[in-house]
Parts: structure tokens; C-alpha cells; sequence
């Protein structure tokens, strides 16, 4: 019995592990939950139950074989998704009987170590160039095209300053499009730049949460309704400082 609850546990340590690599990356909870009992399933354990939401999650063996119950807190999330796609690889290769428990988890250790998103100077740049080709999908005009760049890259980098600084929720949201806004402003009225309105929406594209809204309607469709309910609201929150540090600038300028 005592190999039993230690087999066990190692299990379910190595599918909240996968669990909670995915949903800090910004993993689907639905996707999460299937993921963590397909693996558990694989490791010998048939009958299990997740309840995962954006802050955490429970998971839990069931029967006599033996039944366990642990739970991890979510602290922080981000845009990941390789990382995703690299649990999904290792959860398909454990179905497939291709990885060892102790595999598994060496693997899934490196890949809560590393920093697998692109270097920081590629993001400021690939910020950049959406800003301002945003502006143009926008029917913005090709004069505005630099600024657009400039407003949308310095926006970004200070949104990424910010967020690391200052720990308030949607702080760093609000002063970016702030910056944005103020930016913007500058170069129309330097006549450097044509439509203030056009260079402000391309620019705060890399600061609406695509993905958060797209993550909240697939929840909700897959029956997730307290998961999606939060992403929603949260992504609701984070559009309205984004336009509450425009409204700033606009309002006194």
C-alpha cells in the first residue's frame, strides 16, 4: 500500500506539473483538465478529477487505489505557447507509452526552467512593425506608418518595464496606453504624423488581449463557466485601462 501512495503521488505531482505549465502559458482550462487525466490515465491511475481555473488547480485520484488530493495556486500567467505545444508533445508521447514517469518529469522540469519566449529586443521590433501595420489595416495613411512604429514600440517597452516594477493588476496597461496616447499626440502636433485616431488604435494593438478573449469564448463554449466568466472580466478590465489612459490624454489635450 505504501508503494501504491507513493506511485500515486508521483503521478499526480507530474500531471499538476503539466497542468500548471500550460495554464501559466496561457493554456485553455478545458485543455488543461484534459491533458492532466489523459497523463494520469497513461500512468496507471483510470479513475481521476480535475477542477482547474485561472488560479489554480485541484486534482485528484479516485477509489481505493488510493484516492489523493492536492491542489496548486496560480500566481502568475503569461503568453507561452510553445510551452504548450511542448506538454501536448509529452502528454502525446506518455499515451503512446514512449516516456517513463521519472522521463516525463525531468522533461517537464526543464520546461518550467527555461524562458522559451523570444529575446526581448525581437518583441519590442515585432511590436513595432504590428503597430504600424495595424494603422495601415486601419485605412491609415502610409506617412503615418513610422510614427505608428515608434508610438506602438515605445508603448510596448514601457508596458513590459511597467508590468516587471509594478505590481498592481492593469497598472501597467493604463500608463503604456498613456505613453501611447501622449506619443501620438506629439507627432500630430509636430506634423509629423496625420490621424492622431488611426496612429493610437494601431499602436495599442499589442496591448489588447487577443488571446484572453479568445481562451474566455473557448471555455465558455466547452462548458467552463466560471473559467471563462473570469477570463472575460479580466479582459474586459484590461481593455478599460487601455482606454482609460487614451481618454487621459485625449481629455486634457
Amino acid at each position: 500500500m505504501g508503494n501504491q501512495v507513493e506511485q500515486a503521488n508521483e503521478i499526480i505531482d507530474v500531471c499538476l506539473l503539466a497542468g500548471k505549465i500550460m495554464l501559466q502559458s496561457g493554456g485553455e482550462t478545458y485543455r488543461v483538465e484534459d491533458t492532466m487525466m489523459r497523463m494520469a490515465a497513461a500512468f496507471g491511475i483510470k479513475h481521476s478529477h480535475s477542477y482547474v481555473t485561472p488560479t489554480g488547480i485541484i486534482f485528484s485520484s479516485e477509489g481505493p487505489d488510493p484516492s489523493i488530493t492536492k491542489i496548486v495556486r496560480i500566481l502568475e500567467r503569461t503568453t507561452d505557447l510553445k510551452k504548450v505545444a511542448l506538454v501536448n508533445s509529452i502528454s502525446r508521447k506518455i499515451c503512446s507509452g514512449d516516456l517513463t514517469l521519472v522521463e516525463a518529469k525531468r522533461e517537464l522540469m526543464e520546461i518550467d526552467s527555461k524562458d522559451l519566449s523570444f529575446p526581448f529586443p525581437i518583441q519590442v521590433v515585432a511590436a513595432s512593425l504590428a503597430s504600424g501595420c495595424f494603422m495601415i489595416m486601419f485605412n491609415g495613411v502610409w506617412n503615418d506608418f513610422i510614427p505608428a512604429m515608434i508610438t506602438g514600440g515605445v508603448g510596448y517597452l514601457g508596458f513590459v518595464y511597467f508590468h516587471r516594477f509594478v505590481s498592481i493588476r492593469f497598472f501597467s496597461e493604463f500608463l503604456a496606453s498613456f505613453i501611447i496616447g501622449l506619443l501620438a499626440f506629439i507627432f500630430v502636433k509636430l506634423g509629423m504624423g496625420q490621424q492622431l485616431d488611426k496612429i493610437i488604435i494601431g499602436s495599442v494593438m499589442s496591448l489588447v488581449p487577443g488571446l484572453l478573449v479568445t481562451n474566455a469564448i473557448r471555455d465558455l463554449m466547452a462548458g467552463h463557466l466560471v473559467s471563462g466568466l473570469s477570463k472575460g472580466a479580466e479582459a474586459f478590465l484590461t481593455a478599460f485601462a487601455i482606454g482609460a489612459g487614451i481618454a487621459v490624454i485625449l481629455r486634457f489635450f
